[in-house]
């Protein structure tokens, strides 16, 4: 016991000697929200708004009522973190229940309903006869509501139809749950309220489908492209970004994007000219995209592109790499349906490598394999392996692992991208093929800002995105289709597709200040960065520099200029 004691204690004091006065608050939080989660499964309903309203604002309450003063220098970080993740997730959900109350009028019949799977959390004895007089009436009101349908005015977006559906959608999966919570285990209830039940639940699919065809289409649903996201519009963009603490408009950030690609194409010309192409640098990409590899020896050659990376890294002495984290990551192969959303790499403790299978089309292989070229794949691996997502996610788990609430892509995807910065600038490209490889991505990563916000401010559809990939980045049209399939409908943030460039150049500036002005060593640098866990990269900066931010703070830190 006294051994099993000091094991315990060897294992956790590290940990708890990194926890700032915060951490008991977090997780309490994350507890909470939680418990509320799985007590209130209707996340479309009045109940369910109005109890996670009071669970942010009485969490930000207790927040605000902390002494600042008397924190840490971690405690103040994980304050002005918390703080902000609880002002977004206020603002988020009073938003997202204001467009809940236009539409709640769909389940005006329902307050029996609602009462049902209410009472089903009791566990007690239902008056099954009474439910299934509840049952019949509401199935006669729905009927009526399904009939007058088609002469009530349409909503005016898709977007709004499709709430109004899942509100309807999300009732009966609640009642369901309700219903089977009963069924066959009380016998008098599955007497009454079987037959009733069915009718209801087919009645209700029934009219979701309906109200998500209810709509007038001024706002085009799918403009060809098979793609349907739902931009967020600018006023949510705006949020997004404060709340990120970026301090720039989506128009400054498209500007930056378009100075970047500038100097891309310029680079691009040059790897050209080594290449024999002169200024056609889209012939030089050509010709970088036929260096495919076989199927049967792809697998081995990216391996060998991930040890070559970590070998780098520790050679140059950039960077502290664990033994346990070399030896755990892992090789996976991508499905063709997953490569319909996912045509590159994925990665994290295993790299999951897209390349062609027998099933597909001999032009679905030949795009997979050209977009998946070793001089393309040399500049991803290191963002998926070592030093990028897989040496991240180890040292998440082992430094202020409470801190991952504040999971923010601007540093998960922006500290890889900065390694692909820094390693341009370190001359880690052999050839000028690699160059080509690595300034593809570059670019790449531009257009993700162009076209991702310019499609969220209602300035591009997703047919325009498509094509502005193929056309100025020289995408394969396939993974340039999936690539912003994979943006408007994976899930992802909105800002999710910007972080990764906007994310590597905070990065980058904050290396200049800390590094390039001498203050501390290139690894000592990014050995700082991996302890801090996941959070907005100007509250690194405020860490790193010994800066104490004020209990109100708002973004300030102008990295661009």
């Amino acid at each position: 016991m006294k051994n099993t004691l000091a094991f315990l204690l060897l294992m956790f004091l590290p940990f708890l000697a990194e926890s700032s006065e915060l951490y008991e608050p977090i997780k309490t939080f994350q507890a909470d929200r939680s418990a509320l989660s799985r007590k209130y499964s209707n996340a479309l309903s009045e109940e369910y708004f109005e109890r996670f309203g009071r669970l942010y604002e009485d969490w930000l309450t207790t927040v605000q009522d902390m002494d600042y003063g008397a924190l840490s220098e971690d405690g103040k970080i994980d304050y002005l973190a918390f703080k902000n993740y609880l002002e977004k997730a206020v603002f988020f959900h009073d938003k997202a229940f204001s467009e809940y109350k236009e539409v709640a009028d769909v389940k005006d019949f329902a307050d029996e309903l609602e009462a049902f799977y209410i009472f089903r959390r009791s566990a007690q004895k239902p008056d099954a006869k009474a439910i299934a007089a509840q049952f019949t009436d509401a199935k006669k009101n729905l009927q009526g509501k399904i009939e007058q349908l088609p002469s009530t005015t349409p909503y005016s977006s898709w977007q709004k139809a499709e709430l109004a559906a899942d509100v309807i959608g999300s009732l009966q999966e609640t009642l369901e749950e309700a219903y089977l919570f009963y069924n066959d285990y009380d016998p008098a209830f599955t007497w009454w309220v079987k037959k009733p039940w069915e009718e209801l639940s087919a009645l209700l699919e029934s009219y979701e489908k309906a109200l998500k065809a209810h709509y007038e289409n001024f706002i085009v649903k799918d403009d060809g492209s098979g793609i349907i996201g739902k931009p967020i519009g600018a006023e949510a963009i705006k949020k997004e970004l404060e709340f990120e603490l970026i301090p720039y408009t989506a128009q400054e950030l498209i500007d930056e994007a378009e100075r970047q690609f500038a100097y891309c194409e310029k680079e691009m010309l040059k790897a050209s000219q080594e290449l024999g192409y002169g200024n056609d640098w889209k012939a030089a990409l050509e010709h970088v995209k036929n260096s495919y590899a076989p199927p049967g020896e792809w697998p081995g050659d990216v391996y060998d592109l991930a040890v070559e990376a970590t070998e780098y890294v520790e050679k140059h002495d950039l960077i502290t790499i664990p033994e346990l984290a070399k030896e755990t990551w892992r090789t996976k192969m991508m499905s063709p349906e997953a490569q319909r959303v996912n045509p590159f790499f994925l990665g994290g403790e295993a790299i999951i490598i897209s390349y062609p299978t027998s099933t597909m089309t001999q032009e679905e292989k030949l795009m997979s394999m050209r977009g998946n070229n070793p001089h393309f794949s040399r500049a991803t691996v290191q963002h998926e392996i070592i030093p990028g997502h897989h040496l991240q996610g180890f040292m998440n788990q082992r430094h202020k692992p409470y801190r991952r609430m504040f999971y923010t892509p601007f540093w998960i995807e922006g500290w890889a991208l900065y390694w692909e910065l820094n390693l341009w600038d370190k001359s880690f490209p052999r050839n000028a093929s690699d160059k080509v490889g690595m300034l593809f991505w570059r670019m790449h990563r531009c257009a993700r800002i162009i076209f991702s916000l310019n499609y969220h401010l209602g300035n591009m559809t997703p047919q325009e995105c498509i094509d502005f990939l193929v056309d100025k980045v020289g995408h394969e049209y396939a993974n340039a289709e999936a690539e912003v399939r994979r943006s408007f409908e994976g899930n992802y943030g909105p800002l999710y597709q910007i972080a990764y460039m906007v994310g590597g150049l905070q990065f980058y500036a904050l290396k200049a200040e800390m590094v390039d002005q001498g203050t501390m060593s290139e690894k000592e640098f990014h050995d700082f960065i991996m302890t801090q866990n996941t959070l907005p990269i100007e509250l690194i900066r405020a860490r790193i520099k010994g800066e104490t931010l004020s209990k109100d703070h708002r973004t300030s830190w102008r990295f661009l200029d």
